[in-house]
């Protein structure tokens, strides 16, 4: 009776092990241990507290299963990425392929297109990928049949950051309010009455008021402003993607940034948005969650002159419509690089270990970036979590906690030309305000005014020539 009971225990369990119910039976040995080698972007905070979590699991969980992780910083994502690929390619002079790297989308589909993925949900049972947010689970599903081959690890979404200070002393003598900024027409007309008001401040010098806002990542504006309203750029299907770059959705995404770059309403002079808070040139952009320890404590109006800001966290705004519940989900996951079973095994066992509520949380809090699991994506969990938060750690968690919770969470799927058409989108519009900004400016200095001087790049006709080069640049992508 004992054995026929372990025969259909065995067997159950086999059934479980195809239908990811029973997880893999360890390969490791202690007393031999294998050493795992993980490739990240991680700098600063996200570097030192991801670098903190290796070193406690080699103490613990991996000195007794007999598993060695070793962290290597590869510096930013570009270079990342770069790497990764030389060594895929077996390129002169590349490092070995890492056991574990940080990857987004495209970059992983580009790997698993050579050969070189594994897919996770034959190491993981179906309760243990149930724990994770489902559409995180889903991003390195690129067939489309349940597959798992980015393990998430860390993720963030994109916020709205306001210098408070400055912001209550407008706030205070126009009426303005938080409200005012919740959805794209708010912002828009939020902004032309921020340059409005500076401008008054200096009624001798005409057309010189300030930019209320700016941005990063413009695809990402393109790509979810679009979705809000109904659109899906790159429809993508078994890695083939399919554009849809409707003129009218489009319109929408230029009246709502182009149009208000050129007239001076928003900014984009440093390298990121945070640098145009530092310097005073804007008080209030959009970024990502990820990015919170970057923010200045301090507006520097020149070399030897500054002053203190408190900074305000609020959700992004929004484009109205029934898909306004759509938020941008970013941030890289984790792919574990085909080796020997012990190798693998041991890969997906550190990325378990490190994605636990509590430890996901900790690294969450000396990160910036957002827990991956369901449970822990809670914030009252997180402030329990036993780790010391600061005041704008908490506000932006706070606030990214509730937009992946209350969201729906979206990032394109991956295909082969994926990066290259996504710069289509980062670049074309922002470049094009940018550069005629300048004319703009220009052309007030000579002594127009601003209707006058922004009228030949609002018009109908200039938008139709931008829409179908840019819709042609576009649609060298489609497969």
């Amino acid at each position: 009776m004992l054995r026929r009971n372990m025969v259909l225990l065995c067997g159950i369990c086999a059934l479980g092990m195809a239908l990811g119910g029973c997880g893999k039976a360890s390969p490791l040995d202690a007393k031999n241990p294998v050493t795992i080698d993980v490739w990240t972007y991680y700098n600063g905070d996200q570097l030192t507290a991801f670098d903190g979590l290796v070193g406690e699991f080699n103490e613990t969980v991996g000195k007794e299963e007999g598993i060695i992780v070793k962290g290597y910083s590869q510096g930013s994502v570009n270079d990342l990425e770069t790497n990764v690929l030389a060594a895929v390619k077996g390129e002169v002079g590349a490092d070995e392929i890492p056991n574990i790297f940080a990857a987004y989308a495209d970059t992983a589909y580009a790997v698993d297109q050579m050969g070189q993925v594994v897919d996770l949900k034959d190491y993981l049972t179906e309760d243990e990928i149930a724990a994770y947010i489902d559409s995180y689970a889903k991003e390195g599903d690129f067939s489309g049949n349940g597959e798992m081959k980015i393990f998430p690890t860390a993720k963030s979404t994109e916020i709205l950051v306001l210098n408070k200070t400055d912001w209550d002393v407008f706030a205070a003598e126009t009426g303005a309010s938080y409200g005012d900024l919740a959805d794209m027409d708010g912002l828009v007309e939020t902004a032309k009455r921020y340059y409005e008001w500076t401008d008054a401040k200096t009624p001798d010098v005409p057309d010189d008021g300030k930019a209320l806002f700016g941005r990063d990542a413009m695809a990402n504006y393109m790509l979810i402003g679009s979705r809000q309203m109904g659109t899906e750029i790159f429809r993508v299907s078994e890695g083939k993607m399919s554009l849809d770059f409707g003129k009218e959705t489009v319109r929408s995404l230029w009246d709502a940034y182009y149009v208000p770059f050129v007239k001076g309403y928003f900014a984009a002079t440093g390298r990121f948005r945070s640098d145009d808070i530092k310097t005073g040139n804007i008080i209030a952009f959009v970024g990502s969650s990820s990015g919170i320890s970057f923010l200045p404590e301090e507006v520097n109006i020149s070399d030897t002159e500054s002053y203190p800001i408190e900074v305000e966290v609020l959700p992004c705004p929004k484009f109205a419509g029934e898909d306004a519940d759509y938020a941008v989900q970013q941030g890289a996951g984790m792919v574990v690089t085909k080796g020997s079973e012990a190798e693998v095994y041991a890969s997906v066992e550190f990325l378990k270990w490190f994605t636990a509520d509590e430890r996901n949380m900790k690294f969450s809090v000396n990160s910036g970036y957002l827990p991956v699991t369901k449970t822990a994506n809670d914030i009252t969990a997180i402030r329990n979590c036993g780790a010391a938060i600061s005041p704008n750690m908490d506000k932006m968690l706070s606030v990214a906690v509730d937009t992946v919770n209350g969201n729906r969470m979206y990032t394109t799927k991956a295909f082969e030309t994926g990066t290259k058409a996504r710069n289509i989108l980062e670049y074309a519009m922002a470049d094009r305000a940018a550069a005629d900004r300048e004319t703009v400016v220009s052309r007030l200095a000579s002594g127009m005014g601003l209707d006058e001087a922004a009228a030949d790049f609002v018009s109908d006709e200039y938008f139709d020539a931008w829409y179908e080069e840019t819709l042609s640049q576009l649609q060298a992508f489609e497969n």
